[in-house]
């Protein structure tokens, strides 16, 4: 990728956190996950004012949590990004729009994945509302859906092997900030 000034963007690497969430440095994010080392991301939930989540399945060519439902869209922000802008742009690199958006809260957590990669995040959860369908990037998303919050907390308890790990820690833990 290239910016402004035609200069190369190494958009691989993102922000380790220190104490005090303090940003100490940058990484790839295949080393990050591989050694579970603590970083930065962005979790975005858009909601229709009917109040139901746009979820998103990823897709099946993503390194890790492929085929599984999860939030709107998330990502990592890039060296010299703000979190905002990570959170805007990765709703218009996977879900092709962009809306106003409220940062709710930020979480931590420390989950190993099924193929043996390490999530170690300060994870920042953005809520947006938004009416029309998304023209999803297939690089970044299989498909999309609408659904009531309950209909969801339903499916998640029936099928948690279906939702990525963060997705569940975040409605487990702060629904009631969502709404």
């Amino acid at each position: 990728m290239k910016d402004k000034k035609n200069k190369i963007i190494d958009d691989n690497f993102i922000p380790l956190i220190g104490k005090k969430n303090k940003i100490i440095g940058f990484e790839k994010k295949e080393k990050i996950h591989l050694e579970g080392l603590f970083h930065s991301a962005v979790s975005v939930f858009i909601f229709n004012f009917k109040n139901d989540l746009m979820l998103q399945k990823r897709s099946s060519i993503k390194y890790h949590s492929s085929l599984l439902w999860t939030n709107t869209c998330c990502s990592h922000p890039r060296k010299n990004e703000s979190i905002l802008k990570a959170a805007h742009r990765c709703l218009i690199e996977e879900m092709g729009f962009d809306c106003f958006l409220t940062h709710k809260f930020c979480f931590t957590y420390y989950e190993l994945l099924n193929n043996g990669l390490i999530e170690n995040e300060l994870d920042h959860v953005f809520v947006g509302y938004y009416e029309k369908s998304p023209i999803i990037n297939h690089k970044e998303v299989e498909n999309w859906k609408w659904i009531p919050l309950n209909k969801l907390i339903k499916n998640i308890h029936l099928y948690p092997e279906s939702y990525t790990i963060w997705f569940k820690i975040i409605l487990k833990n702060y629904i009631n900030q969502l709404n």
